[in-house]
């Protein structure tokens, strides 16, 4: 671990390593997580079952099905995969993203959850440096990559993930690793409070529903993790970037105005960012001004 701390380079690859493991665990995660949630909501009310989605997992729930269980395989012709096929990056290049029996096409997004994992995991490197403020943010990071692709795919920010994040934040903060733990508290709370008002707000004036609750709880989590002085940071952050992919999906992708966009993966950037440079964007904001 000396060694380790001596040296930046070994920091650097070793941390991009590990967010190439963990960016496959992840892949897993973000397929399966949602299924599992899926299974646990129809065996709780059969009634809402024409709702959940049209996947075999979710039909029978005979077998069981978690992030262990079934192993992994190809979802065309069921062949297992391989471990020497399950290598980040390295396989999918060597199969030439395609499944190895029967040359089903392997989506490109695998290797890029894996890469932008290794890449994310490594800039943490550079600005916390080695030691415990890095293994805290190392997991804030990875749980904000899983809840991004899961909003985007399914519209849904798991209770597992937001309310576990949440709570480890406030833990975390009990000893002040990234702030106090009264500004956690406070932070945590008016993340919630402020997104659930909006909510209200919205509905109020328009009858529809504006956001998931799911929303509240991440600012909450993000709250927890930063404290609440860092909330307007990651609020405008989040609105402007949401507001200009949605106003460029509309307009030149010609999306539908009507589908709902998830705000989760933008939340979540915004608070990646307030954590490494939340600071820095805060005083450039007030000099500018």
């Amino acid at each position: 671990m000396q060694l380790i701390a001596a040296e930046p380079v070994l920091q650097y690859s070793l941390i991009a390593i590990l967010g190439l493991l963990i960016g496959s665990f992840l892949n897993v995660v973000i397929l399966r997580f949602p299924i599992m949630l899926y299974r646990n909501w129809k065996q709780e009310c059969e009634g809402m079952a024409e709702e959940l989605p049209d996947h075999p997992a979710v039909k029978d729930l005979s077998k069981p099905y978690n992030l262990v269980t079934p192993a992994s395989h190809c979802p065309g012709c069921g062949s297992p995969v391989r471990a020497w096929q399950n290598i980040p990056v390295i396989s999918y290049l060597f199969l030439r993203g395609k499944c190895g029996s029967c040359k089903t096409r392997i989506s490109p997004r695998y290797p890029v959850v894996e890469l932008v994992t290794a890449a994310m995991s490594a800039v943490l490197v550079l600005k916390f440096g080695w030691g415990w403020p890095l293994a805290a943010m190392l997991i804030f990071t990875w749980l904000l990559i899983a809840m991004s692709v899961i909003d985007i795919d399914h519209q849904i920010l798991p209770d597992g993930m937001t309310l576990g994040l949440l709570w480890l934040g406030l833990l975390i903060n009990s000893q002040g690793l990234f702030t106090d733990l009264e500004s956690a508290v406070f932070g945590a709370a008016l993340g919630y409070g402020v997104l659930w008002s909006f909510f209200w707000i919205f509905k109020l004036l328009t009858g529809k529903d504006g956001m998931g609750y799911g929303d509240f709880k991440l600012l909450a989590a993000l709250g927890a993790w930063l404290g609440f002085q860092q909330l307007l940071t990651i609020i405008i952050l989040s609105s402007v970037v949401g507001a200009v992919v949605g106003v460029i999906g509309i307009a030149i992708l010609g999306r539908d105005r009507q589908l709902p966009i998830p705000f989760g993966p933008y939340l979540a950037a915004a608070g990646w960012i307030a954590a490494l440079w939340g600071d820095d964007i805060t005083r450039w904001y007030f000099s500018t001004i």
